[in-house]
């Protein structure tokens, strides 16, 4: 029998792609571009496709209370993970945190099943550079709501992190071992919320809750919850609401998704002036992201919140400096 070279690459391409699923650093040897720009790797996204599926499990888990304020409590806390902490930190360093809590919050955003740290960065600060323009990896007015809300993230030319724009955050092989191993905490997260489940079940009963409950509202519903309500900041907060200012891109703001996002839905304002830890610029505009970063400020976890200048604040047109100043860019 033959042993074909084109056989041995795309077997190699698959177990590549197989162990991606833990490793996202593992590369393919398939050669060549895409067929299309908007191809989907299918395989690749198996897992994420599993919690949607897992979803359809609580017409056989069933529901209690217990479980209800798992899912929210765990949507609240890694939406504020996403938002305070892979947006405002890691994207755009509006505010300072010493090295163990950077490390801390790491974990935190990564146990939100939205990739690593490095990754969601580097992303974000490629999408700022050309926000709205054909190299937008997301942008709905380019490449229609389906690919700009969700997928993007299933094609394999957005798989990679872009370490160019994450050089900053690069030097730290903590948050590089994270970034690579992104499954890890959503797994833990998955396991703790089992066996925290069952314990239930055994100590306190009247709660009515047990390990697959916790599993499967605590971890895929909140999870899928929280991804669809993050993607709506590319695929509807570029399309729908109202523009304050006169910005170079499609952005607008959108008070119902600054409820569901805790703030992230007053994204002209964001694209306006980046740089800052604010996002609702007025006392109207609520931010439930800032509020928690100025407790963190008076607990001592976080410092230096990058403020909003009230000429910027005032002002019409863009005129902003870059969303990723030399910084970001770790030059």
């Amino acid at each position: 029998m033959t042993d074909n070279p084109r056989n041995r690459i795309e077997q190699n391409s698959v177990w590549t792609t197989l162990r991606q699923w833990f490793d996202s650093e593992a590369q393919t040897t398939a050669s060549g571009p895409p067929a299309s720009p908007y191809t989907v790797d299918w395989l690749r996204a198996v897992p994420l496709i599993l919690v949607h599926l897992m979803c359809l499990l609580v017409f056989w888990v069933g529901v209690s209370p217990t479980a209800l304020v798992v899912a929210a409590v765990l949507y609240l806390v890694r939406m504020f993970a996403i938002t305070g902490i892979y947006h405002r930190y890691f994207s755009h360093r509006t505010y300072k945190v010493n090295r163990v809590w950077q490390f801390v919050f790491a974990l935190a955003g990564s146990s939100a099943m939205q990739r690593g740290p490095l990754w969601w960065a580097a992303h974000h600060r490629h999408h700022h550079r050309c926000a709205d323009q054909p190299d937008d990896p997301h942008s709905p007015v380019q490449h229609g709501f389906w690919w700009s809300h969700v997928g993007w993230i299933l094609s394999p030319a957005n798989f990679p992190t872009r370490w160019p724009y994450v050089k900053d955050w690069a030097r730290f092989p903590e948050l590089r071992w994270l970034n690579r191993w992104d499954i890890l905490m959503p797994l833990v997260l998955a396991a703790f919320l089992y066996g925290l489940g069952e314990l239930l079940a055994a100590v306190a009963p009247g709660l009515r809750t047990n390990g697959p409950q916790l599993l499967i509202w605590g971890f895929a519903v909140s999870t899928i919850v929280l991804l669809h309500a993050t993607m709506t900041i590319n695929s509807i907060d570029h399309l729908i609401g109202t523009r304050r200012y006169d910005t170079p891109d499609h952005s607008r703001n959108n008070a119902l998704l600054a409820l569901i996002t805790l703030g992230e839905g007053w994204h002209n304002n964001h694209h306006h002036y980046p740089i800052s830890a604010r996002q609702g610029f007025f006392w109207w505009e609520v931010d439930i992201t800032y509020y928690i970063l100025r407790l963190m400020v008076l607990l001592g976890i976080v410092s230096d919140l990058r403020p909003l200048p009230a000429n910027v604040r005032n002002g019409r047109k863009s005129g902003r400096p870059s969303a990723m100043g030399a910084e970001e860019q770790g030059r």
